[in-house]
């Protein structure tokens, strides 16, 4: 099994997709996905997070949460990663609410913040979206919101959606459909995601 731990970039790519290379593919075990599945007692539901710069207000990354039979999140050419956290090409799996929350402050920060839109689906439609992102295999860096936006358009209900390589667009696509829910999520910490790294790996490795 081919596992990472955080993956720090350089400071003009933070938040961002970074370059166009495609990246090494990331198989955790079926086991390991066992151990750390997740049933969230919510309603079937998706929820699209974009990284925003806080002065210009410019999209730099799309992630979306799944919640569907389990609750996992895909986080296309991210570099979101924790060896207790599987991952199978850009997917990961055992997302709790703690998980949930580590993701979102690792890219919530004094430079940048996190869009949260979350809307109820059906629950074929959810599953629709896990079986999808996980065929999606290793997203190609710069291509994460193409991705998100080509899967999303894919779905019953979201044919508005279209395919762009655009945060911005892509969130208020998805922001016009009946029923999303939106808020915003801000930190004061440091610009460097290795901070952010390194407080979320201490909390993992101290139990909290």
């Amino acid at each position: 099994m081919k596992r990472r731990t955080f993956l720090l970039t350089a400071p003009a790519a933070l938040a961002a997709c970074g370059n166009t290379v495609l990246r090494d593919e990331v198989l955790a075990s079926q086991s390991d996905l066992d151990r750390v599945r997740y049933v969230h007692p919510g309603p079937p539901r998706l929820t699209l997070l974009t990284m925003k710069n806080v002065q210009s207000g410019n999209g730099a990354h799309s992630g979306l949460m799944i919640n569907a039979s389990e609750r996992v999140l895909w986080d296309p050419a991210g570099t979101f990663g924790h060896p207790t956290i599987p991952e199978r090409n850009d997917v990961h799996f055992g997302v709790t609410p703690r998980v949930e929350q580590f993701y979102i402050s690792y890219h919530s920060r004094l430079t940048y913040f996190t869009l949260i839109q979350e809307i109820d689906v059906a629950p074929e439609v959810a599953e629709m979206a896990l079986r999808l992102a996980i065929a999606n295999g290793p997203t190609p860096k710069a291509a994460c919101t193409r991705h998100t936006s080509r899967m999303l358009g894919k779905l019953p209900g979201f044919g508005t959606i279209t395919s762009s390589l655009f945060p911005n667009r892509l969130a208020d696509e998805f922001g016009a459909l009946p029923g999303v829910r939106s808020r915003e999520y801000y930190e004061d910490d440091s610009e460097d995601k290795a901070v952010a790294a390194a407080q979320i790996d201490a909390a993992i490795r101290a139990g909290q």
